[in-house]
């Protein structure tokens, strides 16, 4: 098992990712050590009465320090990149903020991995970071960007840098969904949609915990995973959770979009297909050769027709009332 006898440094490690995240790693690995990596020490002695395993290690510390990221990583195996500032209206008010942490931040991640001789890294993305038009999906782009360039600079050393993008996390903190969930138990009369034409990709805490798991057993360096979820429209959401509230339609807010895209048309040609996700190959050469259209399991793509966009209105897979529910248990 990838996992076992191996050390793995989270960042943002107490936000829901990282917690659900340690969770899953101490369940299905024998791992050395899991080191949580964050600024919060409250949160970091809360999730250390849950998990007070052997294994597990609290390190206090933020990703804008280069230094204490080396600290933290050394004789580290793998790192997940989940540490960022998400909010969208708190970004555009503070915007140098979510420069230091989400592109300075990422450089330092790379930094420290180098080295330190980390053997894997994946960072997590997000939607926003194509075609952005706010300031945070600008500053993902520009950390992605970052990660995927990173392997043009490891010269002799076999660190290996991946991204992992994915859509909107169903029940996750700031997410729309626990937001409807306090409105309806607050006893709103009606609940607000931005716009009834909206549409977002969903994924459950689990699959994409398993889709950045599984990502280090495929990855070469260099490449971008997209997993293929499904799409639902908010107002669809709205009414599985309260089909008896009106909806209030309340207008897009600033740097919102009315559906996201996850792989773009301007990539098509980079872009491979495989059964349950798609991958971006980089469009740099690295000094090492690596066919992306067969991954490091052997599995094996094929390449998307040309202008190919994989956007969350014109997705063929969409969320019903009851898999929305079921998701969320």
């Amino acid at each position: 098992m990838m996992f076992d006898g191996k050390a793995i440094l989270i960042t943002g490690g107490t936000g829901s990712f990282g917690k659900h995240c340690v969770k899953t790693l101490l369940e299905r690995y024998s791992p050395s050590k899991v080191i949580v990596y964050s600024r919060d020490e409250l949160k970091q002695f809360e999730m250390g009465q849950v998990f007070d395993a052997p294994a597990m290690r609290y390190f206090l510390g933020d990703v804008r320090d280069v230094e204490r990221l080396k600290l933290a990583m050394r004789d580290v195996d793998y790192v997940i990149h989940a540490a960022a500032l998400k909010q969208i209206p708190a970004a555009e008010y503070n915007p140098m903020e979510c420069i230091k942490t989400n592109i300075y931040g990422a450089n330092n991640v790379i930094d420290a991995a180098l080295s330190q001789g980390v053997k894997k890294v994946v960072a997590l993305s997000t939607d926003k970071a194509v075609n952005p038009v706010n300031l945070y999906g600008a500053t993902k782009l520009a950390s992605d960007k970052l990660f995927v360039a990173a392997n043009n600079i490891t010269g002799t050393l076999k660190t290996r840098f991946s991204v992992v993008r994915y859509g909107n996390v169903l029940g996750s903190r700031g997410s729309v969904v626990p937001f409807f969930k306090q409105l309806i138990a607050e006893g709103a009369t009606e609940l607000p949609i931005t716009d009834p034409r909206m549409t977002r990709f969903w994924i459950t805490l689990q699959e994409g915990i398993d889709l950045v798991l599984k990502s280090f057993e495929r990855m070469q360096g260099g490449e971008t995973f997209v997993p293929k979820i499904p799409s639902m429209k908010m107002t669809e959401m709205a009414k599985a959770l309260a089909p008896q509230l009106p909806h209030k339609i309340v207008g897009i807010r600033p740097g919102e979009k009315l559906h996201e895209v996850m792989c773009p048309g301007e990539s098509s040609h980079l872009t491979v297909e495989f059964p349950d996700h798609y991958v971006i190959m980089p469009t740099i050469e690295y000094s090492y050769k690596a066919d992306y259209r067969r991954n490091a399991l052997s599995e094996t793509g094929s390449p998307v027709a040309d202008g190919f966009v994989y956007s969350s209105d014109t997705n063929t897979d969409w969320l019903t009332a009851e898999a929305l529910l079921e998701r969320l248990g």
